[in-house]
């Protein structure tokens, strides 16, 4: 029995924000962060907007695009770092909003590899025949963890939310998915204490971003290789990758690393900056609704983040 993706949607606000918009603002400019991030403009949410709204507008728009109800999913895996509360879980509040009123729901946190993370636990919920169709969800409302007077920080992150449905199929779908973390780097990329601003505590991102840079570059290769050797593959016969979209520098140099050609490569920081966890479901929706991605072909995605934490999946679409 395998899971197979049969719907994605995602949800971004109305507030754009672009490089040019950022540089009134603090000492920046776009030619700075284009040639350092690659990233172009951001979404930003509105006041009232939260992950749970971000994640059920998302949710919908998968459930559309697979002609599905929210009562035929029987389990929703929520990725998410800035849950609405402490408790419950951004996945139950998302399940009421839907109208689904039975399903185990739970979120993960893994940072910016959260969604692979969430697809790894809803492709062995559907193996072990636990599970029939998932809806996994990846919803990030990271502009309330930046420092706005922080440079090297608040031009990297966007706010956003995607979401995937996973179906048990005989056809081999999610071919295999590969997660790791290692926590003695904690303090290279985290945020401290969330929505407490207090003289013992730094409530926003805090990121030492030249070491995050090679951690991220050599364990994604490491993945990357991983993934593909047990899946006896070689890397001229992925047809996409999709990879988290933190940073235009580490995805090239994955990239390089595999020998895989650019065109090849989903690219959206340039319009999303890094979406965290919603990032890799942004991409793959996007890429399916413009045609790029298409049935039957072979997507790597992989992802790094804070932990350190990273992971993979092969997907046969």
């Amino acid at each position: 029995m395998y899971s197979k993706i049969i719907g994605t949607g995602h949800y971004l606000p109305n507030n754009v924000v672009t490089n040019h918009d950022l540089a009134k603002k603090i000492e920046t400019s776009h030619d700075w962060i284009v040639e350092r991030t690659g990233i172009h403009q951001r979404y930003i949410a509105e006041e009232g907007e939260t992950a749970t709204s971000f994640g059920a507008n998302a949710a919908r728009s998968a459930l559309e695009n697979a002609g599905l109800s929210a009562e035929d999913i029987d389990l929703i895996v929520v990725a998410t770092s800035t849950p609405d509360k402490v408790y419950p879980s951004t996945a139950t509040l998302i399940q009421a909003e839907l109208g689904n009123h039975f399903a185990p729901a739970f979120d993960v946190t893994a940072a910016c590899s959260g969604f692979i993370y969430a697809l790894s636990v809803a492709d062995n919920f559907i193996k072990a025949g636990s599970a029939t169709r998932a809806l996994v969800i990846g919803t990030e409302v990271y502009s309330r963890l930046l420092n706005w007077d922080d440079r090297s920080t608040c031009v990297l992150f966007g706010d956003g939310a995607a979401a995937i449905i996973l179906e048990a199929s005989e056809t081999a779908g999610v071919l295999s998915t590969h997660i790791h973390s290692d926590g003695r780097h904690a303090d290279l990329l985290m945020v401290d204490r969330p929505y407490v601003d207090d003289v013992d505590g730094n409530p926003y991102v805090q990121m030492k971003g030249s070491e995050v840079f090679k951690h991220a570059v050599s364990k994604l290769h490491q993945i990357v290789s991983e993934t593909l050797t047990h899946n006896n593959i070689d890397p001229s016969e992925v047809d996409w990758l999709i990879p988290h979209q933190a940073n235009l520098r580490i995805i090239n140099a994955t990239a390089k690393k595999m020998g895989l050609d650019a065109s090849k490569i989903v690219i959206t920081v340039d319009q999303h900056a890094n979406t965290s966890a919603a990032s890799i479901p942004l991409a793959l929706d996007a890429a399916r609704r413009d045609g790029r991605v298409k049935e039957g072909q072979l997507i790597l995605l992989e992802a790094f983040g804070g932990g350190f934490t990273w992971g993979s999946a092969l997907i046969r679409m």
